[in-house]
């Protein structure tokens, strides 16, 4: 069963066709994805719709929301042998901020004094109508030398309000919450930014990522046991898709030029005001056993932003996905544009990141029937189901552990619509 991927309470969405996974277990890993307080019913799960009639009696909504999206992912955890203990990254999407404080009241309340590593980003839209969480979340089963381990970061803190692990271990891996310019008090830091009454003095999204890099996540890793050369995973959440090339800039001065997977995803909004970008970060340890093996030059270049993908162990990341090739857009796409209600040019992107997908998993030993997280970011949720039939036809129909998002457009490269995220195991 160990080299086996294997879906965790699936179903079939009624009045569709769609399959969906909300959970993996692969080898000792467990994901769970796309997590929201949906009754596939209805929509939105009436205990969190609440009464009409009585709009405000009881918990806050958002706090409904928060605890059923907490007691799922405890149901979940559970059936695959596993538990709140032994989670290790935790990734939220929120269509507006006035959800977060309430969702953190009743994460604290479910995961105790132990909150594993976190991103949390504000989005346009989730794909349940009303719906203003969605969560995903990576643990472990345990045994041997996977529980997870808190890394002691003096100068990388998390704010109180949130109460996360900024880094832990687990095994030879390392995971880093998304970082973010700001200081242990919470409020922004000097360091970070232009001064306020320079004309010029260096760009805000260089200083931003500098920052970022030199006092955030290189001392993470470097009190995990890891280093810059070690990183095999990174996910950027962008203010302004404009920086995105003085980011790469930046960061590839500091982990080298498609050295790591990397995704880059436009974002509406941060929980620091002054935030333009926020960075999360997967590891291994410099002197384990679990080596980094670049995967690279199997796929057009321009697909990708960093390495096509990084395996590490038993563990295929794969950078955010576009479909163009070095001469842009696809054909596909192009002569879809012409009939926009058809979904051809939606179906045709994702074909093409499927074939992608393949043929990097080959390259990596490994095959795309073992995806086990899939975070695609759109910027219209209305072709999510064009393209999720790409999934369907590549996975012959087995369940699909999938999440979707709503991004502002454009993305980093205008003429795409989506951005697939995704992670794959390998027996």
């Amino acid at each position: 069963m160990a080299n086996k991927v294997v879906p965790i309470n699936p179903l079939r969405i009624p009045g569709t066709d769609i399959h969906y996974a909300p959970g993996i277990k692969a080898g000792n890993w467990v994901f769970l994805t796309g997590i929201e307080a949906v009754d596939y019913g209805v929509g939105l799960h009436p205990v969190v719709a609440g009464n009409p009639e009585f709009p405000y009696h009881g918990l806050p909504r958002h706090r409904r929301e928060g605890d059923f999206v907490c007691a799922r992912f405890r149901e979940l955890l559970a059936q695959a042998g596993t538990s709140f203990s032994n989670t290790v990254r935790l990734d939220q999407y929120y269509p507006t901020w006035k959800a977060v404080d309430s969702y953190h009241l009743a994460r604290r309340a479910a995961f105790g004094d132990y909150i594993p590593p976190s991103t949390s980003v504000v989005m346009e839209g989730l794909l349940t109508r009303g719906a203003d969480i969605s969560a995903s979340l990576l643990a472990v089963v345990p045994g041997d030398d996977r529980q997870p381990k808190r890394v002691p970061t003096p100068t990388v803190t998390a704010p109180a309000w949130s109460g996360f692990v900024p880094a832990v271990t687990t095994g030879d891996f390392v995971f880093i919450a998304g970082q973010m310019a700001r200081g242990a008090d919470g409020n922004p830091d000097p360091r970070a930014h232009v001064p306020s009454h320079s004309r010029w003095g260096g760009y805000e999204i260089r200083r931003q990522t500098e920052y970022l890099i030199r006092e955030k996540l290189a001392p993470a890793l470097q009190a995990a046991g890891s280093s810059p050369e070690n990183a095999v995973k990174a996910q950027v959440y962008l203010r302004n898709v404009d920086d995105t090339s003085h980011f790469l800039d930046v960061w590839n001065s500091h982990f080298g030029a498609r050295q790591c997977a990397l995704s880059i995803v436009p974002t509406r909004d941060f929980g620091l005001v002054s935030g333009i970008i926020e960075i999360n970060l997967v590891a291994v340890a410099d002197k384990g056993n679990t080596k980094k093996q670049v995967i690279d030059g199997c796929i057009p270049a321009e697909m990708t932003d960093g390495a096509a993908a990084v395996r590490a162990g038993d563990l295929l990341l794969l950078s955010g996905m576009m479909a163009v090739d070095a001469f842009g857009s696809l054909a596909a796409m192009r002569a879809g544009q012409g009939f926009p209600f058809f979904g051809g040019a939606a179906r045709a992107q994702m074909e093409y990141i499927v074939r992608a997908i393949k043929t990097v998993c080959a390259a990596a030993g490994t095959s795309i029937e073992n995806v086990v997280r899939i975070h695609q970011f759109h910027s219209d949720l209305g072709e999510f189901y064009p393209m999720h039939r790409a999934w369907q036809e590549a996975l012959g129909g087995a369940p699909v552990p999938f999440t979707a998002i709503q991004v502002h457009p454009p993305l980093p490269v205008p003429a795409c619509s989506v951005i697939v995220d995704c992670w794959v195991y390998v027996p």
